[in-house]
């Protein structure tokens, strides 16, 4: 005899396909799994988080995975947070679910998290890619790829041309030239530009209060910092509640649609993930990532992020000779911090006496007033501005 959860299974498809047919247009509900054991806050809390997105959402279908505590709820029963993790992905393998939405899951290397807030000084929502996991052991090439996925999701989200800013952190330079090049060479984005007076793509605090672009790149640490942040300001830190979570695992080839939240996080803040990863879902963004990655490696993606990756590589120590001192009030922006110094003695050997500073808006460095547009040159040649 059927148990009371196939019962009422077999109850919601026949009332899907009522809809359909009464429509003129069905399409099946995507099924959306939710691990419901390991959050700091206990089962009771993910269960009121699914509650709330049943109540909140009527285009999906959500589906536990943890201990049988509700009717209300088709529940895939496991002993802990571990077994869970294995149960998602054999369901994620099979079909029998489209997504989930889970804590503190080990992605491989490749692959981080595309993170969503809502910013506190326009209101505005806002990707953050990414928050969570190692997209490369290479800085750089990490945040370059970081875009792709963070383009990648905002297009999945309905955000057909996203604007593209490039958090002001370390690498933040090289990042913001190889991402130019490989625009220059075919690949279509758009770069979002800083609400700050001197404008740019690479993006101060201000922006990220105000949410200037539709995705905000950075490396995934200083992302899992930002998201927490954000998701729990008014809180204290330990509960969760604005955003939709660390978001979906994104990579070349990753097929798996799996959304990350925190142990920390709170019912209000899991119904929105729910709904993030739904619509990641529904609009196939695994699918968009895998043409996305197509489309700029088409571009010379990865012979762009080698270029710097590589000349960015320690090289034997090469004693470079000083020029004499003398006065330098020429300011020359747009180096990265992580160059500064193989810049400086990139002018010294062709005669330029260079000092290295910083600016309001990151490093600078600095040139005798005769010889500002003889240093820029000399720096473009090498690489080290655009």
């Amino acid at each position: 005899m059927a148990s009371n959860a196939t019962k009422a299974m077999i109850a919601e498809v026949f009332n899907e396909i009522a809809e359909g047919i009464k429509s003129g247009s069905f399409k099946k509900k995507v099924r959306i799994g939710l691990t419901i054991l390991g959050s700091e806050h206990g089962v009771e809390e993910m269960v009121k988080a699914a509650k709330l997105a049943k109540g909140k959402y009527g285009d999906f279908d959500i589906v536990l995975i943890g201990s049988k505590v509700t009717d209300e709820f088709e529940t895939i029963e496991v002993s802990d947070a571990e077994e869970g993790h294995k149960k998602m992905v054999e369901l994620l393998e099979k079909g029998q679910i489209d997504g989930c939405v889970t804590q503190h899951f080990d992605f491989p290397i490749g692959v981080s998290t595309v993170g969503r807030v809502v910013t506190p000084g326009m209101g505005r929502e806002m990707i953050i890619a990414t928050t969570t996991g190692t997209t490369s052991t290479n800085r750089v090439e990490g945040m370059v790829i970081n875009a792709i996925s963070g383009i990648s999701t905002a297009k999945a989200l309905g955000i057909e041309n996203p604007k593209v800013g490039i958090l002001n952190v370390d690498g933040a330079r090289q990042v913001e030239r190889i991402l130019t090049e490989v625009k220059n060479r075919g690949y279509e984005f758009n770069f979002a530009e800083s609400l700050r007076a001197d404008g740019g793509a690479v993006m101060r605090g201000n922006d990220l209060l105000a949410g200037t672009p539709d995705v905000m790149v950075c490396d995934s640490l200083t992302g899992n910092l930002l998201i927490k942040i954000f998701s729990s300001f008014t809180t204290g830190g330990n509960y969760e509640t604005v955003g939709y979570g660390y978001g979906p695992g994104i990579g070349d080839n990753y097929d798996k649609l799996v959304n990350i939240v925190s142990r920390a996080s709170g019912a209000p803040l899991i119904c929105e993930a729910l709904r993030y990863c739904a619509t990641c879902a529904q609009n196939k963004v695994l699918s968009i990532a895998s043409n996305e990655f197509k489309a700029a490696k088409k571009a010379g993606l990865q012979e762009e992020i080698d270029k710097v990756t590589k000349k960015a590589a320690p090289a034997a120590a090469e004693e470079v000779k000083m020029p004499p001192k003398k006065v330098v009030t020429f300011a020359i922006p747009g180096i990265d911090i992580l160059e500064l110094e193989d810049a400086c003695k990139s002018l010294w050997k062709e005669g330029v006496y260079s000092e290295s500073g910083m600016g309001c808006t990151g490093p600078v460095i600095l040139v005798g007033e005769d010889e500002g547009e003889k240093a820029q040159e000399i720096l473009k040649k090498a690489g080290y501005i655009g």
